[in-house]
């Protein structure tokens, strides 16, 4: 069985992409294994000098949560069967190891999710994974 690797950041691109990949699901011959991931920044500075561990780990997750919740009700309406992931790190560093670690044959992400100044600053996520990304990566725009 084919499994894809669908991250997602909750913004209106995010939503976007995944909307226009459930209507391509008609493409494959089967039905993939959907693996819907957010990736979280890491905490900087200071804050676990000040947070102990486990309250850090359930901000990530809860964060994390919110960053799915959008794309799960999509998945969810549309009547498909999806995994949910939540990891904290570099986007694109942690989407590849997901995806290795899941063995997924395809990563699917739309071009941008931040956008404006925020994107430029950070440096295109979908960018870097292609430049990272063993696996073929499906832009959807």
């Amino acid at each position: 069985m084919l499994r894809i690797l669908l991250p997602v950041d909750g913004s209106d691109n995010s939503n976007k992409s995944v909307s226009d990949f459930i209507r391509l699901l008609g493409w494959y011959r089967e039905t993939p294994e959907i693996h819907l991931l957010n990736v979280q920044p890491p905490l900087h500075g200071g804050v676990s000098s000040f947070i102990d561990r486990e309250n850090i780990k359930q901000y990530h997750q809860e964060e994390g949560f919110k960053g799915l919740q959008s794309a799960r009700n999509l998945l969810e309406q549309a009547g498909i069967v999806y995994q949910p992931h939540i990891l904290v790190g570099d986007p694109a560093e942690m989407i590849v190891h997901c995806a290795a670690e899941k063995k997924c044959d395809q990563i699917v992400i739309g071009p941008r999710g931040l956008g404006g100044a925020k994107g430029l600053l950070m440096g295109s996520v979908a960018n870097k994974l292609m430049q990272l990304s063993p696996l073929p990566v499906l832009l959807i725009k």
